[in-house]
């Protein structure tokens, strides 16, 4: 069937596409550059005029960011705390949100009054950090992962998903003899990987990408993830080795360094993300259902 468009409709696509045009060059022209520059050869990279592509190719500055063993170690934290912190995060929100979407649970309107507070209050830094000094997750791996087990806003998405959910499918699975444990693995799950899926994708991004708690509460240098090793070495100016206490012998600047590790960091989550886009989208969509 054909469609056609207005000349209002017309104009406005054509401005959709020209305002995507430019919000995607502002954000990949300066990561390509980045990368363009960490290939090239460093002391070629400091005389300037690189914007698109490397002028001398060189691989030094890579060889070096991998010949640390504290890269490594950073990066298994970063693996280990992104994996486990998204299954476990994942599991108990779910568990949360089915509870909390069924309209016979005693004292639903007072957890939900509860929780919607806690998303404009918070305790504040330093209460937070004399309670984790307590509770002993001060250069613990477990200040990753606790603190941020639940969330409230992911809780209400798959909570709205869940009600989209036929009752009666419940009520069949109960008449079978189903308990609700049973029914919320075998049932409810199944049927929720889209938001699930969703949920999982911005809390991996999330737990990637942090580095503020590793910053406040750990001062072991073996604790530290990608992203805090990345942040001492941009914000302090240094080269990966001179940040973790290594030698470095390649000709390479701290600039370059830098830079390489930037790519390094960046491409995990860049190669995983089109793989899970698909279950994003239909996710975001899904979870905004409201009856």
């Amino acid at each position: 069937m054909n469609q056609t468009f207005s000349k209002d409709e017309k104009i406005f696509n054509v401005v959709n596409v020209i305002f995507m045009i430019f919000f995607l060059a502002i954000i990949a022209l300066p990561l390509w550059n980045i990368v363009a520059l960490s290939f090239n050869d460093a002391t070629d990279a400091a005389r300037g005029g690189i914007y698109f592509w490397p002028r001398e190719f060189s691989l030094e500055s890579y060889y070096t960011v991998f010949e640390d063993s504290a890269i490594y170690k950073a990066f298994v934290i970063s693996v280990a705390k992104t994996v486990i912190g998204v299954l476990l995060h994942t599991a108990l929100t779910a568990m949360v949100a089915y509870g909390m979407s069924r309209r016979n649970l005693i004292g639903r309107k007072l957890y939900m009054n509860m929780g919607i507070l806690t998303m404009f209050v918070s305790g504040g830094m330093i209460p937070t950090f004399l309670l984790f000094k307590q509770l002993g997750l001060l250069n613990n791996f477990w200040v990753y992962i606790i603190p941020v087990l639940f969330s409230f806003y992911d809780m209400v998405i798959l909570m709205n998903f869940f009600r989209s959910i036929p009752y009666s499918l419940e009520e069949s699975a109960m008449m079978d003899g189903a308990n609700p444990f049973t029914i919320f693995v075998k049932i409810i799950l199944p049927l929720s990987l889209p938001v699930l899926a969703t949920i999982a994708l911005l809390h991996g991004v999330f737990q990637w990408n942090d580095y503020m708690t590793a910053n406040i509460y750990v001062d072991d240098r073996s604790l530290y993830p990608l992203q805090m090793l990345l942040f001492r070495i941009v914000s302090e100016n240094l080269s990966p080795a001179v940040a973790t206490g290594t030698n470095v012998v390649r000709n390479t600047t701290s600039q370059s360094l830098q830079l390489a590790t930037m790519v390094v960091t960046t491409v995990p989550v860049v190669v995983i993300y089109p793989f899970l886009q698909k279950y994003f989208i239909q996710g975001m969509t899904l979870g905004s259902v409201k009856e």
